[in-house]
């Protein structure tokens, strides 16, 4: 199963619940793991509502005057006691971790010193343990999300009066598309970011699906357009594919604060890890500033390790992730036994081309160096010898 979310009006824990409940999460589910929380007390109710004429539901939680202010390792043992999948666990725990780190951040404190305020009110973890619940029980595998509209203005926080969209809504948004809108006020929360965040594997159109079921998840507010999410489950269409092609993932940075000498390490750290390819653009940033957008190319299943290398080695706080597919031509490897030694080569056979055959670019480098010549030299003469030798 597939789904679509449309943020347009921005993205909150209670509307991307409320969404779930609506496409057919049972939310009884969600009331045995609060019970197994100790939070047997909380209650959940949801209600019909209209926003702008588009009918959706809304969702409310009654916690009975349960206002405790709770840090990140309090919440995080409560998490771990339940009984859940342990997908569903983990899912709430990269969440709430994600919460924290942002909050330490803005408020400059340790995740484990950040105290919850309405994140961590009784409410954001049913949102939270809600979703990740609501996401596994309807089987959805893959999540692709709109642009995130912010909204505009100031908000009202445990902190005061912040702009919209607040600092650690912003952090959690970073690498992230979003949009501003004319609606006044604060339309993703942090929760929401994070969810998506941690959910949401792509931000781009809707994907092709056979339609199974539809979501409407309301805000409290009533709008001029629908203040609503609207979540859209299907099977995915099989895909039409290209021979010798295969999905990738670009991961990007706009980096200004390396010296060079950092950048150029930074580089070589990430194609130490399963990186397919690593490269950087000088661009040129607002206000004149030189910067460079440090890239590398990754499998799918790697795109997480090697983010994690590239925040740990460039201290950027963000890393884009973009889905891609690239066409391989079929290419061969061999060793040669040439006039220098022992040769790696590669052999392309491109459909309707002529065979190339081109060297190792790491032995060549080695030869190079060891008889002082020219790389481009020993290139040439290593090709020419292996055309000899293959015959082509």
């Amino acid at each position: 199963m597939i789904a679509y979310l449309d943020c347009s009006t921005g993205a909150s824990g209670d509307k991307l619940l409320s969404a779930l409940v609506d496409a057919g999460f049972d939310l009884s589910l969600l009331s045995d793991v609060l019970g197994g929380l100790g939070l047997g007390h909380v209650r959940i109710e949801t209600a019909p509502v209209v926003r702008a004429g588009v009918r959706g539901v809304y969702l409310t939680v009654d916690a009975r005057g349960d206002t405790a202010h709770r840090r990140w390792s309090d919440i995080r043992t409560l998490i771990k006691s339940a009984a859940l999948p342990q997908c569903v666990a983990d899912k709430a725990l990269e969440t709430f971790a994600l919460i924290a780190e942002a909050e330490a951040t803005v408020h400059g404190t340790t995740p484990e010193e950040v105290h919850f305020h309405e994140v961590g009110a009784i409410d954001s973890i049913v949102d939270i343990v809600g979703v990740a619940l609501g996401m596994h029980t309807l089987g959805i595998e893959h999540l692709v999300s709109s642009p995130v509209a912010v909204g505009s203005g100031t908000v009202r926080t445990a902190h005061g009066m912040l702009p919209v969209p607040a600092p650690a809504t912003a952090l959690l948004l970073e690498g992230i598309p979003i949009e501003g809108t004319d609606l006044i006020g604060e339309l993703t929360t942090p929760t929401g970011a994070a969810l998506l965040r941690i959910h949401a594997a792509a931000y781009r159109p809707l994907p092709p699906m056979t339609l199974r079921a539809i979501g409407h998840g309301a805000g409290s507010r009533d709008f001029a357009r629908p203040n609503v999410v609207r979540l859209l489950l299907g099977d995915p269409l099989a895909e039409t594919r290209q021979p010798d092609t295969e999905d990738v993932v670009l991961l990007e940075s706009t980096i200004d604060h390396l010296s060079g000498e950092h950048l150029a390490y930074a580089a070589d750290r990430l194609r130490e890890t399963a990186a397919l390819d690593v490269w950087m653009t000088p661009v040129i940033m607002k206000k004149g500033r030189p910067a460079v957008i440090l890239s590398a190319l990754v499998h799918p299943a790697d795109a997480a390790d090697v983010a994690d290398t590239f925040m740990a080695e460039t201290g950027t706080l963000g890393v884009r992730t973009l889905p891609a597919t690239r066409r391989i031509a079929p290419r061969r490897e061999l060793t040669l036994e040439t006039t220098m030694g022992p040769v790696r080569f590669k052999i392309s056979d491109a459909p309707g081309a002529t065979p190339h055959i081109r060297p190792e670019a790491d032995d060549c480098m080695r030869l190079a160096r060891a008889r002082g010549i020219a790389v481009a030299q020993i290139e040439a003469q290593l090709a020419e010898e292996a055309e000899g030798l293959l015959g082509e």
